[in-house]
């Protein structure tokens, strides 16, 4: 009897404890729900499917902007907001930011960038490829008194410092040269570079030793700088142009980014395999060495990218001089017509198309052989260099080349370092025939690459389109989805969201993006820019502030 008594009190205890227990808990559930009634935010994203940007799996939360900072994400209940926006069914990513454009074509006539806000790309990186704006604080002041759309960063590109210093002449630097030249470098860190940039394809940075490089690299290593390069040849020398830009990593101590990584060349297409594979091992030993890309297997350069570099050396008119002269045209043709059949021209005139020519836009989307042919001569690569020629004398042009392979674009998209970039310009709409990849790289990445074929899981692309770039250009609380970043933000639909810009008819925005935010600003609504202009200039980790 006494121990049913004791078993009894017992229970009662438990039960007791129990109720109290669950009687606090539904309290605390109160209580939160009471708190984040309290709560007043400017904007909130209700019920998407957030990608954060970390590479990890999905989750369903809201997403709260108060100011230009993301202040919530997470089940917010009843809180109150001056802006509620339900996107149920939508993907809400990080703004993807581009490590690599030419923007500033096209910046001053077109701030608010449709063309890659439309993309839910918020972030835009200029002064590559060696060729930059300087000094870069006027630079800075001049966007800044622009106001633009999307944030703006830029690199100090050595090859604008080699051409004032050296101008274009193949030599090497001499001490005071070097000096003046280093010191440039340093005065654009403090003002507020991410790092310096080289297009050793290009005159005057082919002219460039690798040991002058390395000296330059040094001074933005002391002041957390990175090191971004088109590399010398992405063709028949692709590997020992990846064992330079390795070198110059390891011996200027430097964060490397080899830029828009590809394999040009029906005969060389494969060798992202060992391309690649230097990668591994460059990091394996501790060479802090990147990738970016962009998805396409054509790329867009001037004209003169099928000339040899030696013929280019002092500038237009010496080049000039070299096409008249009966001894030195018959050696540039040579090597224009090998370039057309194993390098930039894909084999066959045809693969090379005007996009833009100034001085006769009537050329803007026709091909060298069909140029060649309404010159009355036979479309072979030899005629073809004499369209070239004539191309030149006039002025000039830009040209997309398809010449990539398609299973190293494949390859390389898949490698764990490689970022999404675009490599495009802002160009004003409905003017020549570019390249689509400024209407359409980071849509098509998620269209094509992800939802159509796989090659990327949708979190990882996300992955490469933000944070991936964030910590690579040294760019904090921007790329992830998280409390305490800035609002830079993309609402996509996944199963919408495509490129529609193509070679023929690349004046095409892209689809399925439906809310853009940039520091906390709606930019982009309902798939269509607002005409604001909440950019802001991203200074280098050795910004001075003065």
């Amino acid at each position: 009897m006494i121990r049913d008594l004791r078993s009894m009190r017992s229970m009662y205890s438990i039960q007791t404890r129990a109720s109290g227990f669950c009687l606090l808990l539904l309290l605390g559930y109160v209580w939160a729900a009471y708190v984040h009634a309290q709560d007043s935010y400017d904007i909130v994203l209700r019920g998407g499917q957030v990608v954060d940007g970390t590479g990890s799996p999905w989750y369903y939360a809201d997403v709260a902007v108060q100011g230009d900072r993301i202040v919530a994400v997470g089940q917010l209940g009843a809180a109150a907001a001056a802006r509620e926006i339900d996107v149920s069914g939508l993907v809400v990513a990080p703004g993807f930011i581009d490590p690599h454009t030419h923007a500033m074509n096209g910046i001053f006539e077109v701030p608010n960038a449709e063309s890659a806000l439309l993309q839910g790309v918020t972030t835009l990186t200029e002064g590559n490829d060696g060729s930059s704006p300087f000094p870069v604080d006027e630079h800075y002041r001049a966007i800044e008194s622009l106001q633009i759309s999307p944030n703006w960063a830029i690199f100090v590109g050595q090859g604008t410092i080699r051409r004032e210093v050296i101008g274009e002449d193949d030599r090497e630097a001499t001490a005071e040269e070097m000096a003046r030249m280093k010191q440039m470098v340093r005065e654009a860190m403090q003002q507020g570079a991410l790092g310096i940039s080289t297009g050793l394809f290009y005159v005057p940075g082919t002219f460039t030793s690798t040991e002058e490089i390395i000296e330059l690299s040094r001074v933005a290593t002391e002041y957390g700088g990175i090191y971004i390069s088109h590399m010398r040849n992405e063709a028949f020398a692709l590997i020992d142009s990846v064992n330079e830009t390795i070198r110059i990593g390891e011996e200027a101590n430097i964060p490397v980014q080899m830029t828009h990584h590809k394999v040009i060349g029906l005969q060389n297409w494969g060798a992202s395999v060992d391309s690649l594979r230097l990668v591994d091992e460059a990091r394996a030993r501790g060479v802090d060495i990147t990738i970016d890309q962009y998805p396409y297997t054509a790329s867009q350069t001037g004209i003169n990218a099928l000339v040899p570099h030696w013929a280019q050396e002092g500038g237009r008119e010496q080049l000039l001089s070299r096409l008249q002269s009966q001894e030195t045209r018959p050696l540039i043709k040579n090597e224009v017509v090998n370039l057309i059949l194993y390098d930039r021209g894909g084999g066959d005139p045809k693969n090379v198309f005007i996009s833009r020519n100034s001085w006769n836009p009537a050329m803007a989307g026709k091909n060298l052989a069909e140029l060649t042919i309404e010159a009355d001569m036979e479309p072979t690569p030899e005629n073809a260099a004499d369209v070239v020629f004539d191309i030149i004398r006039g002025g000039g042009a830009t040209a997309v080349y398809h010449a990539i392979g398609p299973e190293d674009v494949d390859r390389i998209m898949r490698h764990h370092t490689t970022a999404i970039g675009s490599d495009g310009p802002v160009d004003v709409f409905g003017e020549g025939a570019p390249h689509p990849r400024q209407y359409g790289s980071f849509a098509r990445v998620l269209g094509h690459f992800v939802r159509e074929r796989g090659i990327l899981t949708l979190e990882e692309a996300v992955r490469k389109m933000s944070s991936q770039s964030a910590r690579r250009l040294g760019i904090h609380d921007r790329g992830l989805v998280t409390k305490g970043y800035f609002a830079d933000i993309a609402v996509f639909d996944a199963d919408e969201i495509i490129d529609r810009a193509t070679f023929e008819n690349p004046h095409q925005y892209s689809v399925g993006i439906k809310y853009v935010l940039v520091n906390g600003e709606i930019v982009v609504e309902e798939g269509r820019h607002t005409g604001r202009r909440p950019g802001r200039i991203l200074y280098g980790p050795g910004y001075s502030g003065e």
